[in-house]
């Protein structure tokens, strides 16, 4: 038995070297096909994964079990008539929801526009958004120092803000923010915290580029007398399944506050941001499965072209297969010899193509800025569908090497 597999031990590998060793270009070239297939196969699953784990994350950022209720409708054609000055929602509506809604946990209410501060230094345009204090939970944001705002400081309307970090760098760069005073349309407000950085949104928008202020402070303040309406009111919901029955549950309790007659169009929307990026990652997990296919026909074709080398191998080795057979090789030990080689062609390529796949990931990180990480069961995935391939494609080679008649063999020169 020992003496069996040392047998097969050096048909599979020291001769198989051998026999690939004195056709080195040929050899090369072969493994070439399954070195970019595996290769390719590593890229589309690194890519794959971090377009999904980019969307998951945006999904993440845009908010807990997020509610978007905006004010106005939308027309036949889906385009929003707009908030900036659509009396519609009011705060009465956000505290109804508050009161009558048990599947929202919480709501924040939200006026917001574009908005110039400037402090001794420095001046700069940006976005303000007129918050309570629950904005924070709904959209899952954190503060780098400071604090927030409470909701007695709304209540009262208190002169106070929140600065997001690229406000905070354009207006301080290293200097403290806290306690500093900044001038908007001839309110002085002050910073009592800065938020911690969010970084772009999925639109590519600078979600740091913002200030935050009491919604209260914003209507009396920033929008000045008269303006008593919200743009927005963003409520979370208790749960994800909760998301689809609040959703219906918040239609039903706004179009009864709104006196909205059967068959008429409401006049909010409730968007669903949650489903676009949902739909995103979707549409990732599919197109990394296109292209694992695409990945697996490079794998094929590698394979394919194994087992046409093999052939024309078998083809020029014809008087050495009857020698072998002459002397007293059986015909399972000629088999294991030609599939020995072409697992060993199919193995060199694979790990070649890790390599290549690994240094590849590098190159396009650089390019693109995605995060990739090269996976190992991708790796594993791709080298046993290589040993396959070269299994596959050796086998017929092999038979037909086995099948050979030595005499006639012999006969070849």
């Amino acid at each position: 038995m020992r003496l069996g597999l040392r047998l097969c031990a050096t048909l599979f590998l020291r001769e198989s070297v051998r026999a690939l060793s004195r056709h080195k270009v040929r050899s090369a070239l072969t493994s070439l096909g399954i070195m970019i297939g595996v290769a390719a196969v590593i890229w589309v699953v690194a890519i794959g994964r971090s377009g999904t784990e980019r969307a998951e994350e945006e999904l993440h950022k845009l908010g807990d079990n997020l509610v978007w209720i905006e004010a106005g409708s939308r027309n036949v054609n889906g385009v929003r008539t707009g908030s900036h000055g659509t009396t519609t929602l009011t705060p009465e509506d956000a505290e109804a929801i508050r009161r009558e809604i048990p599947l929202i946990r919480s709501v924040a209410e939200n006026i917001d526009g574009s908005l110039q501060v400037a402090n001794e230094t420095a001046n700069w345009t940006t976005r303000y958004r007129g918050v309570s204090p629950e904005y924070l939970a709904v959209k899952r944001w954190q503060l780098a120092e400071g604090a927030f705002f409470t909701r007695e400081q709304v209540q009262q309307a208190e002169s106070v803000v929140v600065i997001g970090e690229t406000v905070r760098k354009r207006l301080f760069g290293n200097a403290p923010a806290i306690g500093a005073t900044l001038r908007a349309r001839g309110a002085l407000l002050q910073v009592i915290g800065v938020l911690a950085a969010k970084g772009p949104s999925s639109h590519g928008g600078d979600q740091d580029d913002v200030v935050m202020l009491p919604w209260t402070t914003a209507q009396k303040k920033l929008r000045g007398k008269g303006f008593t309406w919200l743009d927005d009111v963003l409520c979370s919901a208790v749960s994800p399944e909760a998301v689809v029955p609040a959703i219906d549950a918040v239609t039903a309790l706004l179009r009864q506050r709104h006196r909205v007659g059967q068959g008429d169009g409401d006049d909010f929307n409730i968007r669903r941001p949650d489903e676009i990026i949902k739909t995103q990652i979707e549409q990732s997990r599919t197109l990394g499965l296109l292209l694992i296919g695409l990945a697996a026909v490079a794998l094929l074709v590698g394979g394919i072209g194994i087992m046409n080398v093999m052939l024309a191998s078998v083809a020029q080795r014809t008087a050495e297969i009857g020698l072998r057979v002459a002397v007293g090789a059986t015909p399972w030990a000629v088999r294991l010899q030609f599939l020995g080689e072409a697992v060993m062609l199919s193995l060199v390529g694979a790990v070649a193509g890790i390599g290549l796949g690994i240094v590849g990931a590098w190159v396009i990180e650089s390019l693109v800025g995605w995060k990739l990480n090269p996976s190992p069961q991708a790796a594993l995935l791709a080298v046993t569908c290589s040993a396959a391939a070269g299994i596959l494609s050796g086998l017929y080679p092999a038979w037909r090497a086995s099948r050979l008649d030595p005499i006639a063999a012999l006969r070849e020169k």
